[in-house]
């Protein structure tokens, strides 16, 4: 072999060493970004626990639980995206103010659409409402009503990746404002109704938002996001990342 296709190989083969390396990298990263994001919002939980409580009853809805259209599992508190017949669950409980929730989303929203989609894969939504405790408002609380209500207009996925999206910083309660969700809901192609309006306005879910809070509360959980596939808490798991979680999904798709 010449000097030079030696040469040659070589080149390739530390290129293809490179491109593993930075793949590799922005794994790490990502897996660091979603982890971190998420002490933040458990220590945040964990050193509140008195204002918590202080507040309880603050800002309490009153009134009959009004159950999301479509809304289903124990006392109807999960909104369902996907096929039923889809052989994994993935159980997500978040709160739509939670930094570590949005970079949950924004790391493995993609799959979690590519999986869906196919029907290899059930979400179940659980709306949380623990930086309201935390920092005070009720900007967890009126978000979880107005995606309630795109739930009620069959755009529940779309509302609730716009929130995401168009998150405030933690400390601003901007999504306490029926003014600001009625705004971005114009970013969903049919939501900006009269119906999805009033049930904004009158917190037609807030009772059923607080209930679904309370089961958070209940739960054990630690903080949000808490994020099970099958039962199993995956967002614990270090190693976790979206290509694995398509994986285990294709797989038990499978059989």
């Amino acid at each position: 072999m010449s000097e030079k296709n030696r040469e040659g190989k070589r080149t390739a083969r530390e290129r293809l060493a490179e491109e593993r390396a930075k793949q590799k990298t922005a794994d790490k990263r990502r897996r660091v970004l979603i982890v971190g994001a998420s002490v933040v919002c458990v220590l945040g939980l964990a050193a509140v626990i008195g204002v918590i409580a202080a507040n309880s009853g603050k800002d309490k809805a009153s009134g009959p639980v009004v159950v999301p259209s479509g809304a289903n599992g124990q006392d109807s508190l999960a909104v369902p995206v996907g096929k039923e017949g889809a052989k994994s669950t993935l159980v997500v409980w978040e709160d739509f103010r939670c930094p570590a929730c949005k970079a949950f989303e924004a790391a493995y929203r993609p799959t979690i659409h590519e999986l869906t989609g196919s029907g290899k894969l059930k979400v179940e939504y659980h709306l949380a409402t623990i930086i309201d405790g935390n920092m005070g408002g009720t900007g967890s609380r009126n978000a979880a009503n107005a995606a309630a209500c795109a739930q009620d207009a069959g755009k529940f996925p779309a509302y609730h990746d716009v929130l995401y999206e168009n998150q405030p910083e933690e400390t601003s309660d901007d999504y306490a404002e029926n003014g600001k969700l009625l705004e971005l809901a114009k970013k969903v192609d049919g939501l900006d109704t009269p119906a999805f309006r009033a049930c904004v306005e009158k917190g037609t879910h807030n009772t059923w938002v607080d209930k679904s809070a309370a089961a958070f509360r209940n739960g054990g959980f630690s903080g949000t996001p808490t994020v099970l596939l099958d039962g199993k808490n995956i967002y614990q798991d270090r190693t976790m990342t979206p290509a694995k979680l398509k994986q285990q999904v294709e797989a038990a798709a499978k059989g």
